[in-house]
């Protein structure tokens, strides 16, 4: 093992969790659904107390691994979550529920993310979350341009698409639309991006002000 693969697996291995992501994350690996890594995790909550983001909008709620680190140390932050299977929602609430989450401070809103950030306010968020199909990260990144405040973050984890965007071999769509996307933000004027190698990846883009 190289040095750094031996950082990498230390930085994975270094986050403590609530019980509550622990039974999130084991329900999620138990009904087929692979979560954010520990680090990606620790680094959307690290993101939320940094920023001091009240308003959270997640793409992609899953079982709620994402969501309880967006509210780690913001308890009374809204979040906004969406997801398109009411299977992994109807899961979601119930782990909310458990982990004492205010359904004031939850809107869980099951539908095409795409179609629903379409239909938020404009402006009114702190920091995006899209952890969605991949193949549509643009059409993600479109969406939630549009919705996060001047200064506000957007965050993709999984940036990597499962180690496959570093790999010239790798060209299904999936990868390609990640490629295209990273492409496109480091030519952005308008955004200020930023790689971690954390986990599968952890894209940061802030949107700057005018």
């Amino acid at each position: 093992m190289s040095r750094l693969e031996r950082n990498w697996q230390y930085a994975e291995q270094y986050p403590n969790e609530t019980e509550a992501q622990v039974h999130a994350r084991r329900l999620s690996l138990e009904l087929g659904i692979e979560p954010v890594s520990r680090a990606i995790a620790a680094q959307l909550s690290g993101l939320v107390a940094a920023t001091g983001a009240t308003a959270i909008c997640e793409v992609g709620t899953g079982v709620g691994v994402s969501g309880l680190a967006l509210l780690r140390y913001a308890p009374t932050a809204t979040l906004t979550s969406i997801e398109s299977d009411p299977e992994f929602l109807r899961q979601a609430r119930t782990v909310f529920d458990e982990a004492q989450v205010s359904r004031s401070n939850l809107r869980l809103i099951e539908g095409d993310a795409a179609i629903v950030m379409s239909r938020l306010n404009l402006e009114s968020y702190d920091l995006v979350v899209i952890d969605g199909d991949p193949k549509r990260v643009l059409d993600y990144l479109e969406a939630a341009l549009l919705i996060v405040r001047p200064g506000g973050t957007i965050a993709l984890p999984n940036a990597f698409v499962r180690g496959k965007v570093t790999d010239p071999a790798a060209r299904d769509d999936a990868t390609q639309a990640m490629r295209d996307l990273l492409a496109t933000v480091a030519e952005s004027p308008a955004i200020a991006p930023v790689l971690s190698p954390a986990g599968d990846g952890l894209l940061t883009l802030t949107r700057l002000k005018n």
